[in-house]
């Protein structure tokens, strides 16, 4: 397997989270995002993905786009361990918890959407980071809800990791690395907290990706 993917991207985060879980050794191909560099819109990168998004995922010849079908493809061929429930009820409402991050508050605070907030908007650094913060505190506020329905293991819905908790630390890292309040979420903070405890999530975290403290010092 190959993974197109850039180290800040959630996006990205969420299928190295993936992989980790389900014990499968990938390459790693990073695509610069930033500004200056953009990678993603290169022809090389567009002949991978048409849509110039992060991440792909490269296998046995085949491209995978979109970090949610590409986890549930996963799922689906590495059955071990599940990320999602056999009961239908709790597979719909993990899948729900996952698609308010997916579907909700990332499309509203991803890099090309801010970049066009400064560049085609014309707003200022303050007034992005309160549309950020906004979308974030929206978003969180009724997470908290749903996960505290569920707070009868360590996890977002259960004693072991699911798509829900995949999904809800790579968002919760942005919402730190952009400084967000993020006090009023005390499950959804526990529940980050049993993840991190767990290898597979620290050694897809942003800064355990190698190359992590160049791009951070480039900004």
């Amino acid at each position: 397997m190959k993974l197109y993917h850039y180290i800040l991207n959630s996006a990205g985060h969420r299928v190295r989270i993936a992989l980790n879980l389900k014990g499968l050794a990938y390459e790693s191909v990073l695509v610069d995002l930033r500004a200056g560099k953009d990678e993603q819109k290169a022809a090389g990168y567009l002949a991978i993905n048409p849509q110039g998004l992060i991440p792909a995922l490269e296998v046995d010849g085949s491209i995978l786009t979109q970090s949610m079908a590409i986890i549930e493809y996963l799922d689906e061929t590495h059955p071990s361990p599940p990320l999602l429930p056999k009961d239908p009820v709790a597979r719909a409402q993990v899948r729900a918890f996952a698609q308010a991050v997916a579907c909700e508050m990332h499309p509203l605070n991803n890099t090309g959407v801010l970049a066009y907030l400064s560049q085609g908007m014309g707003l200022d650094e303050k007034k992005r980071a309160q549309w950020y913060a906004h979308n974030i505190a929206k978003g969180f506020s009724s997470l908290e809800i749903m996960a505290a329905r569920h707070a009868d293991g360590a996890f977002a819905f259960g004693d072991t990791p699911t798509l829900a908790d995949v999904l809800l630390v790579p968002q919760w890292g942005n919402a730190r690395r952009y400084k967000c309040d993020i006090t009023p979420y005390p499950r959804l903070a526990a529940i980050v907290s049993a993840c991190e405890a767990l290898p597979e999530f620290r050694d897809a975290a942003p800064d355990a990706q190698p190359g992590f403290a160049e791009i951070m010092a480039g900004r």
